[in-house]
């Protein structure tokens, strides 16, 4: 492990870290925002998944979430998107390289490196937990697009481990999208069943809804029907997850910084309970 740099930031620390991936089979990168109060001791942790074409620093830079991490006294953890170099290459912008959708691909020539799900799950948390000042009794999840379906899906999955989960626009059914089918069927192969496992929609109506749930969907987003976010409002009716459509806001990094403070307020309830 190697951190590659460090800036103050209102108080705490945003670092980038790389190291060397067993899961990915090479080295992968991640951000992390360590308030002022991980300076006495361990702290919550917040883990932020990032859409397609999206680095690890796309939502450090541009979603202003470490403000009121700060002021609650939560770390945010950003992961990467995908693996790296000539193993990622991909024509398509929604395939390959920046496109992990955070599963663990079963079919060549992916399964090699695109190991999103035990990577996001397991490798990175074993390492953040061991390395830093944070509380694995604390953790909450949250993501934008094809990170807001991994956040969704991880903490339907492990409900035991997640105190809350949000969403930014997220592929709420990708079962039933291009966003989502092409994808499942390169990394997951042609057989369907498996794919619900990797689908919020399809995993509430089978599990239920046991931790809170915050998502907003901007009313203006251009991607609507690849979201396929009136499923998801749908499969939460009865339920206490919280569905909200936001007017005018589009599918940008203006549309998930306009309601960070939201999220973040929204996880610390949970996190600081």
């Amino acid at each position: 492990m190697k951190i590659i740099s460090e800036n103050r930031a209102f108080g705490g620390r945003q670092l980038v870290v790389t190291h060397g991936s067993a899961a990915c089979d090479g080295e992968m990168t991640f951000g992390l925002y360590l308030p002022p109060q991980a300076e006495a001791g361990r702290v919550p942790v917040l883990w932020y998944l990032s859409g397609l074409t999206c680095t690890h620093e796309n939502a450090m830079v541009k979603a202003g979430a470490q403000a009121w991490a700060a002021q609650a006294g939560i770390a945010v953890v950003f992961p990467d998107t995908s693996p790296r170099g000539e193993a990622a290459d991909d024509a398509a912008f929604d395939l390959g390289r920046g496109a992990g959708f955070y599963v663990d691909a079963t079919e060549a020539p992916w399964a090699a490196h695109f190991q999103m799900w035990t990577y996001v799950a397991q490798e990175l948390p074993d390492l953040v937990f061991d390395q830093f000042p944070l509380d694995a009794a604390r953790q909450a999840i949250t993501g934008h697009s094809m990170g807001g379906h991994g956040a969704l899906t991880l903490a339907l999955s492990y409900p035991e481990r997640f105190r809350s989960v949000s969403a930014f626009a997220p592929i709420c059914n990708p079962t039933r999208s291009d966003w989502g089918r092409k994808q499942f069927a390169a990394y997951l192969g042609a057989e369907e069943g498996p794919w619900a496992a990797h689908d919020a929609v399809e995993l509430i109506k089978a599990r239920g809804l046991t931790l809170p749930l915050l998502v907003d969907q901007g009313g203006a987003d251009k991607f609507l029907d690849l979201l396929q976010p009136q499923a998801l409002e749908a499969a939460l009716a009865g339920s206490a997850g919280v569905f909200r459509w936001q007017a005018g806001y589009d599918h940008s990094y203006f549309f998930v910084a306009s309601f960070m403070q939201d999220h973040i307020a929204f996880h610390a309830r949970a996190l600081l309970a």
